[in-house]
């Protein structure tokens, strides 16, 4: 099978994968790498159709994130595709079902075996590509808005980082619980797209300063504050957006896509009686996996009712990986980048 093999740590947006030059890429294609064998009696090996690029998976590459595999290894998370093969002794999936899920690692090959408790089925009338795109970013968003948060219609929540994958969940999954949505990113196609999902107000960091304009917004709503800050940026721009929380405040620590990690001082959220949530998403697999299932299964019913849309971005071949994580690294997406197998079919990179 095709797999796309993490050899040494460093930058896998530096150079093709599988070019001539394959020793100056941290990453290359592995052509021939053995097909996984069904590990349990319950075990279910799935024929990847589509697999998600998350910044996790970039971090994880340069030697930046919390988990660090050995070497070599291979990357990925969250997949969707059909079932291959099944275990004796397993009961809910059978060869040719749809199904979707996620991975601490192994996405990114043609096959990836798993326990059929961590499989879901893919609804009718859902593309496996946005099956596939789902898990991570839109579980990450769930998770933190609804279990962590308790988002209500009479709250305002605030998304930093807005049109990226976790961002444009965090915005769709706001508007589903009635929250009044502001939403920040850079750029005018990016501010028209989330204009587009129905947010209520979009802050354009390339010619807007994000605390003068939110201001003028809550005011013109008669708004106090923001209720939920949701953060997977960091740097300074959480510390401006926290001038802007009301008393009470929630805030979602997400990521630190911009690369410094932002302090929250201590004795502010004393005095305003904020609450501080640090998510870490995968780990409730380990910790609270009931929440992790709940959630995914909600986000999948929300899909097959129109609820929520997933926007793939940007479709790429395992080949092409490198190109791919350029678009996450240089902030090129709006919404998921994706790596597909097989036919690419009519939705291609627009790089």
């Amino acid at each position: 099978m095709e797999a796309l093999l993490c050899r040494r740590l460093g930058d896998p947006a530096s150079s093709a994968p599988d070019g001539n030059n394959p020793e100056s890429s941290p990453i290359v294609v592995s052509r021939n790498h053995p097909i996984p064998d069904l590990d349990s009696p319950t075990a279910v090996r799935v024929k990847v159709k589509a697999t998600s690029l998350n910044y996790a998976n970039y971090l994880q590459i340069l030697g930046k994130y919390q988990e660090k595999p050995p070497l070599p290894f291979i990357p990925g998370s969250d997949y969707a595709g059909t079932v291959d093969a099944v275990g004796p002794a397993v009961t809910k999936f059978k060869v040719g079902d749809r199904v979707c899920s996620f991975a601490s690692l192994g996405s990114y090959a043609t096959f990836i075996v798993q326990d059929q408790s961590h499989l879901f089925g893919v609804p009718k009338g859902c593309d496996l590509v946005a099956a596939a795109a789902l898990p991570v970013a839109f579980g990450t968003s769930h998770v933190a808005l609804v279990h962590r948060a308790n988002l209500t219609s009479s709250q305002v929540l605030l998304v930093l980082g807005a049109a990226g994958g976790v961002g444009v969940a965090a915005v769709q999954i706001g508007k589903v619980c009635g929250a009044v949505v502001i939403a920040v990113a850079r750029g005018a196609e990016k501010v028209q797209f989330l204009k587009s999902l129905g947010v209520d107000h979009v802050v354009d960091l390339s010619n807007q300063h994000v605390t003068a304009s939110v201001k003028e917004f809550l005011k013109s709503r008669n708004l106090k504050g923001v209720d939920v800050l949701y953060d997977p940026v960091g740097g300074k721009l959480t510390k401006e957006t926290m001038k802007l929380l009301n008393w009470g405040a929630q805030i979602l620590v997400i990521g630190f896509a911009s690369g410094e990690i932002p302090v929250i001082p201590a004795n502010i959220t004393l005095v305003k009686n904020w609450t501080v949530h640090g998510l870490y998403w995968g780990s409730y697999r380990t910790h609270r996996p009931a929440v992790l299932e709940d959630s995914i299964r909600e986000l999948l019913s929300w899909v097959e009712r129109g609820l929520i849309t997933i926007h793939i971005s940007h479709i790429y071949s395992l080949s092409e990986a490198n190109h791919a994580f350029s678009a996450i690294k240089d902030r090129k997406a709006i919404g998921k980048v994706m790596i597909a197998f097989d036919d690419l079919g009519s939705a291609r990179s627009k790089l």
